[in-house]
């Protein structure tokens, strides 16, 4: 059997916020499974112990940790998604870049005739690049 490989995105209090938000902006999305931390668990009851959601066809596995970390999301790793449509790219830059940065305007950048590359609100970065 091959090994199953696929991202795992760590929150810190905010991973039910992120995955709702993604699977209403991204088409043929869902929420998987949640896994939730109990009374007496390690983390705060009711936040997330693990959980996956599916974007299109990418899995995508996430968790709140309940250990503080000295490390966060790291823009060179990032979702990349191709858009079918102008406004589908343009939507998804408006909405994932709300309370977040924009590290790339959507522009031409000479590799695509519309890209842009933003940092969510909750820390993710998306490339997200018109087919």
């Amino acid at each position: 059997m091959p090994a199953q490989v696929c991202p795992f995105l760590m929150f810190a209090g905010r991973c039910e916020a992120a995955m709702t938000l993604y699977v209403a902006l991204i088409p043929d999305s869902r929420i998987l499974d949640i896994r939730r931390y109990g009374p007496g668990e390690a983390g705060p009851e009711g936040s997330v112990m693990v959980a996956s959601f599916a974007l299109g066809d990418l899995t995508v596995m996430c968790s709140d940790s309940p250990v503080q970390h000295a490390f966060d999301f790291t823009p060179s790793s990032s979702l990349f998604v191709t858009c079918e449509s102008r406004e589908q790219l343009d939507e998804l830059a408006e909405k994932l870049g709300e309370g977040g940065k924009v590290l790339m305007p959507l522009d031409n950048y000479g590799f695509s005739q519309r890209f842009a590359w933003v940092q969510d609100r909750f820390g993710v970065s998306w490339q997200l690049n018109l087919d």
